[in-house]
């Protein structure tokens, strides 16, 4: 009888030897399984990371392109606005007016107005302010307008004139003081001398006065 007993009793821990056994590899496999899905996840997460940092980006550069087209968008519907838009100016000799924006640059050019290194008008150039003053006058009578004078870039050699900010400044002064005889009252006029600082294309486009209706 107690052989028997002793033999059961070892079969049981026997048995449980092998049952704790079996727990431990199982646990250890489930481990080993909550370990890999684990580092499976956190891949997931880090593609959909990059996935997200990558669309962000997208969005951020389809802003910026959405702005740009935006941009020259109003742009071009400014150019139309201003394509064809009567000034008032056109067909008076010696005379080219541009558009921008709400202003309108009325440009003479020098030789028009002048003869060469002088600062008094032309007979004929008077004619043309003439219509340019009547234009101010009816088109455009509560707008100030500024008188820029500029010169090409050839230094002074001749006309007795210190540099050439002082003779873009006679100029646009005979300027403004005829359009004030034609009727331009005085507080509506401003001066600026640029001289030299922007030529154009040929020495004669640089020598010119422009009359700026400014826009309220």
């Amino acid at each position: 009888m107690r052989l028997a007993t002793k033999k059961l009793m070892g079969i049981s821990v026997l048995i449980a030897v092998v049952t704790l056994s079996g727990c431990t590899d199982s646990l250890t496999e489930a481990n080993a399984l909550l370990i890999e899905e684990n580092g499976s996840l956190r891949n997931q997460i880090d593609s959909q990371d990059r996935a997200l940092a990558d669309a962000q980006h997208d969005l951020r550069d389809s802003a910026g392109r959405i702005a740009q087209l935006r941009r020259q968008i109003d742009d071009y519907e400014r150019g139309m606005s201003n394509t064809g838009r009567i000034t008032g100016f056109e067909g008076i000799a010696g005379v080219n007016a541009t558009i921008s924006g709400n202003e309108i640059t009325v440009s003479v050019e020098s030789d028009v107005l002048f003869s060469s290194g002088k600062t008094s008008l032309k007979g004929a150039a008077k004619n043309s302010l003439s219509q340019v003053a009547s234009v101010l006058n009816n088109n455009y009578s509560s707008r100030s307008v500024r008188i820029e004078g500029y010169t090409d870039t050839d230094p002074i050699r001749k006309s007795g004139h210190k540099s050439n900010y002082h003779l873009a400044f006679e100029r646009a002064y005979a300027v403004r003081d005829y359009l004030i005889q034609r009727g331009i009252t005085k507080d509506r006029i401003s001066l600026a001398s640029y001289g030299p600082d922007k030529p154009l294309g040929s020495k004669s486009q640089s020598r010119r006065v422009e009359i700026v209706v400014i826009a309220n």
